[in-house]
């Protein structure tokens, strides 16, 4: 199952890359990266039906913030279940992202224990 996380900073790559080291190892999961909600829907449309099936992404990025990613895939590629991620809890963003068709919310730190309980919900 190959999932696409969108956010700015790079430094989340390593850190799911480090959490998911087991399930990549074993090919149940690869982990794509985008650093930008443009380059998110780039990398989805290499592909037609994309090859993404699961999108995490958080809210708060420079250009086209997580929730207007949200809503253009949601437009393109209705299948693709999205969950969101932002630094702040606060009631605005999490009632826009669920109103908009994300599947789960979640702030940071990230807890990846209910990540994968999340992405393991997918695969079965």
């Amino acid at each position: 199952m190959r999932i696409l996380v969108v956010d700015d900073e790079k430094d989340v790559e390593l850190l799911f890359r480090q959490k998911f080291r087991k399930e990549v190892k074993s090919k149940s999961l690869e982990l794509v990266f985008a650093f930008s909600g443009q380059e998110a829907l780039d990398i989805l449309q290499r592909s037609n039906p994309p090859k993404v099936v699961y999108i995490f992404s958080d809210i708060n990025m420079p250009g086209m913030t997580g929730l207007e990613l949200l809503e253009e895939v949601k437009q393109l590629y209705p299948d693709i279940k999205i969950s969101m991620i932002s630094a702040y809890g606060d009631s605005d963003n999490y009632n826009r992202a669920i109103n908009s068709g994300a599947k789960e919310f979640f702030t940071k730190p990230i807890d990846f224990v209910s990540l994968k309980e999340e992405i393991k919900g997918l695969i079965n």
